[in-house]
């Protein structure tokens, strides 16, 4: 038995997330199907991040066992045959059987793309969020500053999730401008349901003047969902990378 590790990449438009589900269409489910049609064998699929419906992926990444003796480095560009536009394996390698991505990994990084402007291209509309309004990025800067370290970060977490703690560490969060968007980038050791949206969307209120920088040790503090600013829309969201333990 092989392990083999894939590097996925998705739009995520069109998917109920990357967990397979019973009642819709999954990133897991459509790569998994591919493995088979290939292999001719039953696999699953061991992922590092499940990202949430809507959301994008540059970089995730997760691992099958497989007795199949197809080369490693040749499951990438075969299973592209057989898998929709949408969905793409950028690389393929055999790890060791005890490599394990959801628990191996020790950093990832999200980006959140805004576009603000009169008009929202047809060409950008699917991965970014559109905002007429303009944002104040350095504002936008001094707040993400504050909402670094190691926190419990109920404020900025979607009230139904469930998880034995809500500490996490974040260890950089920027704003920047590329191009005509807006792309905020943070950088952690684990995420909660809902949470790099939500980060999203209380930069945007600094940006738009509606709470200050200075505000954020507080809204942290105070553990209450209801302090932070809104949940971002999924599609401007994209997992871009993870690092992983040697």
């Amino acid at each position: 038995m092989r392990r083999i590790c894939l590097t996925i990449a998705y739009d995520g438009t069109e998917y109920a997330g990357w967990q397979r589900q019973n009642s819709a269409l999954a990133v897991q489910e459509v790569v998994e199907n591919a493995i088979t049609k290939l292999t001719g064998l039953e696999a699953e699929l061991l992922g590092a991040s499940r990202t949430d419906a809507g959301v994008h992926a540059l970089g995730n990444v997760a691992v099958f066992d497989t007795e199949a003796t197809i080369p490693a480095e040749r499951y990438a560009p075969a299973l592209n045959t057989y898998l929709p536009d949408d969905i793409r394996i950028i690389s393929s390698k055999e790890v060791p059987a005890e490599f394990q991505p959801r628990f191996d990994a020790h950093h990832k990084l999200y980006e959140y793309h805004i576009l603000t402007g009169e008009v929202c291209s047809p060409l950008q509309f699917r991965y970014v969020h559109f905002m007429r309004e303009k944002l104040d990025i350095e504002a936008m800067n001094r707040a993400a500053a504050l909402l670094t370290g190691t926190h419990d970060y109920t404020s900025f977490c979607a009230a139904a999730a469930q998880v034995k703690t809500k500490v996490r560490t974040v260890s950089d969060i920027t704003v920047r401008k590329e191009g005509d968007e807006i792309v905020i980038s943070v950088t952690g050791d684990g995420f909660l349901y809902n949470m790099v949206r939500i980060l999203a969307g209380t930069l945007v209120q600094a940006g738009l003047g509606r709470m200050k920088p200075e505000d954020m040790p507080g809204i942290i503090e105070g553990m209450d969902r209801a302090l932070a600013g809104p949940t971002l829309p999924a599609k401007g969201l994209r997992l871009v990378k993870i690092w992983f333990s040697e």
